[in-house]
């Protein structure tokens, strides 16, 4: 928000801001909006389609059209509210032949008109600043060398994604004999610990003496550190303290939303998985998904086979896991069988999350995987579908992201950790250390 009396700011919209927000128009303050005619012809390749995109780039051609109302577009038009400033479409047009985008970098490509687009704005509106957002990196540098100020969109971006909480936590100095009144009984008051400790809703705490130390929990709903053992989960035994936090956090009844953060090989994954087949007998369906990210940004259709065959690279990782889960019996053993049959009977269903959308998402055991390729709107989307005896666990590496215009701050899974914090159907847990192989974790560490 700007200050009172400042300068009031035109600032130019990309396709790829719509894209992530279709409200952002209405997200600047007081200061003026420019959308080029070139952006609305993108939008109108995008309006056909079931995936989050497709309803931004439909919601914001409704709300635009609202807004107008009987104005022409080419003209400055008030945004709701006495606070807003004006938007107006940038139409094509000519601009001075040594700032011409298409000239300068030789492509007749879009991005380049919405370069153009801003450059003759910023010649009709001399005096006035006027600023290029778009979530597109390779585009902002470009309107940089062009002289244009350029900005990423910020809503919706948390600060700093090296600052997330991780949901565990050190205490230090506790007295040996409260550690070990936790051992026996299985709880204590928080003041046993520390008079001055402020506990995290949910938080995971490693306590520690000179003499012991245990692994423990805060419950909001009993205000009592609760200890927390090291559970096997489907033949899954926890491998550090991390793991076995995230499989307390998955099996916690009182928890109904999770998100378990980490870099690849922490074992993310397959405790979700391994947790929901825990608690197979408690919800109606198991779903594994997750979202679609195709290779070099173009769509699966690129791909060969019918729909199935262009899937199974995406969802091939899922099945790994539970193949992993399943080799831990024998084929002649009950959970060798019941794993095909709940599979067979779409007990559990390992599906693209695009295929979800929609559903009902009652008396369900949601495992949400690579959630840092959603945005915060899709997040919210999912979250908000959630029924009667549902749980969401959403699993992911910040910083390991494949859609284009995300980042580690604007990710859904970070924006998911950053603002529900404290509350008390919210849990998360970072796992630090690698478990796939000494080999996975050299890579990780040296590469």
């Amino acid at each position: 928000m700007a200050k009172k009396g400042s300068e009031k700011k035109i600032f130019v919209l990309d396709t790829s801001v719509i894209l992530f927000s279709h409200d952002s128009i209405m997200n600047f303050a007081e200061h003026d909006i420019g959308i080029p005619i070139t952006v609305l012809e993108e939008l109108d390749n995008f309006k056909k389609g079931n995936d989050t995109i497709n309803f931004e780039a439909r919601e914001f051609a409704r709300l635009l059209d609202g807004l107008a109302k009987d104005h022409m577009l080419q003209d400055w038009i008030p945004l709701n509210g006495k606070t807003k400033g004006k938007f107006k479409v940038l139409m094509h047009s000519d601009v001075e032949p040594k700032y011409d985008a298409e000239k300068v970098f030789g492509d007749r490509k879009n991005d380049h008109k919405i370069l153009n687009a801003t450059l003759r704005l910023k010649k009709e509106e001399e005096g006035r600043k006027v600023i290029l957002v778009s979530k597109d990196i390779n585009l902002r540098l470009k309107a940089k060398s062009l002289d244009i100020l350029a900005e990423d969109y910020e809503t919706g971006k948390i600060k700093d994604a090296s600052e997330l909480v991780t949901g565990k936590y050190e205490v230090s100095k506790v007295p040996a004999a409260t550690i070990d009144a936790l051992y026996k009984t299985g709880w204590v008051e928080p003041k046993k610990i520390s008079k001055t400790y402020e506990f995290q809703n949910n938080g995971y705490y490693i306590l520690k003496s000179p003499k012991n130390s245990a692994l423990s929990y805060y419950s909001p709903v009993t205000e009592k550190i609760v200890h927390v053992e090291k559970k096997t989960v489907y033949n899954i035994k926890p491998r550090n303290a991390e793991q076995a936090f995230a499989i307390h956090c998955m099996m916690n009844p009182d928890v109904r939303l999770a998100a378990i953060t980490g870099m690849a090989g922490t074992g993310k994954t397959l405790l979700a998985l391994a947790c929901a087949l825990e608690q197979k007998r408690e919800y109606k369906q198991i779903y594994l998904a997750r979202p679609i990210v195709p290779l070099s940004n173009k769509d699966i259709g690129y791909l060969p086979g019918d729909i199935k065959s262009k899937l199974n690279p995406y969802m091939e990782p899922l099945w790994d896991n539970l193949k992993f889960i399943q080799n831990h019996y024998k084929e002649t053993d009950k959970e060798y069988k019941r794993l095909t049959d709940m599979v067979n009977q779409e007990k559990l269903l390992i599906t693209p999350l695009a295929y979800i959308r929609g559903r009902s998402l009652s008396n369900i055991y949601f495992i949400v995987d690579e959630a840092q390729n959603l945005t915060p709107h899709e997040v919210k989307t999912i979250i908000t579908r959630a029924g009667e005896n549902t749980k969401i666990v959403f699993t992911g590496d910040i910083h390991q992201i494949d859609t284009p215009y995300l980042d580690s701050q604007s990710n859904g899974l970070s924006y998911l950790v950053d603002r529900l914090q404290g509350q008390e159907l919210f849990a998360n847990i970072n796992l630090e250390k690698g478990e796939r192989s000494e080999l996975a974790n050299l890579a990780n560490e040296l590469l």
